[in-house]
């Protein structure tokens, strides 16, 4: 194995140079992008509900497929078998989606445990497939009270642990309760536009990762890994 000169300590055999050829989308793209949404409240009249549907709509009229999974039912992580339908459900519609959008209230200064008991269930890896690794992702949230980014900053946080892309832009809406009607919709105002710019964003993004995700979340560190472990078997066969 010929070494790198100033590169000493890396395996050039499993050292990839990254090219836009490689870059080039794989895969069936005849579909729409897929959008998978999660809400963190069980309220009858819960504003991250509203706002997960308001920008669901908007993600529609982009053309994205959308499905929300609804956190009802849902048991708090490791108190049921990951045969639960519920754990099952959600963690399908993670393989199936393509981009992803969460959003939370505030609570106590954090996410609630509804939407953090989502993202608990969804594991980094199950054998060789990963159900966030390479998705896109955009955050938001509610407030009872004054603007606060608690939540959203909280929920890059996770994204980032989870190997997704998280996009830039953000939603954090105020004092939900003045920003919904009656029937759950969001009343025009440059939160609502926010939102708009969040999901634009999100779908811009999507359209660019997609096809491009297994390249792109492809690293050194997990080839190198992989092959002293392939060593270490054929060691241990001797």
């Amino acid at each position: 194995m010929n070494k790198i000169s100033n590169l000493p300590n890396i395996n050039p055999e499993l050292l990839d140079q990254p090219t836009l050829e490689k870059l080039a989308q794989a895969g069936d793209m005849s579909h729409p992008p897929r959008i998978l949404m999660l809400y963190g409240s069980l309220r009858e009249r819960s504003f991250s509900r509203f706002l997960t549907y308001e920008a669901a709509r908007i993600l529609e009229h982009f053309g994205a497929e959308v499905r929300i999974f609804d956190p009802m039912d849902l048991p708090m992580v490791g108190s049921v078998p990951e045969t639960h339908p519920k754990v099952v459900e959600l963690r399908e519609l993670c393989l199936w989606s393509e981009g992803q959008v969460w959003c939370s209230p505030e609570r106590h200064g954090a996410v609630t445990a509804v939407m953090k008991n989502q993202i608990d269930w969804i594991p980094l890896e199950m054998g060789a497939i990963r159900p966030s690794q390479g998705r896109t992702l955009a955050v938001m949230q509610v407030c009872g009270g004054s603007q606060s980014f608690n939540v959203v900053n909280t929920l890059r946080l996770l994204g980032r642990w989870m190997r997704m892309f998280t996009i830039p832009n953000q939603s954090s809406v105020p004092m939900a309760y003045k920003e919904f009607d009656d029937d759950g919709r969001m009343r025009p105002s440059a939160y609502y536009d926010r939102v708009v710019d969040v999901m634009e964003e999100l779908f811009k993004v999507t359209l660019l990762m997609r096809g491009r995700a297994d390249y792109l979340t492809d690293r050194y560190s997990e080839r190198h890994e992989k092959a002293l472990k392939a060593i270490n078997r054929q060691i241990e066969k001797l």
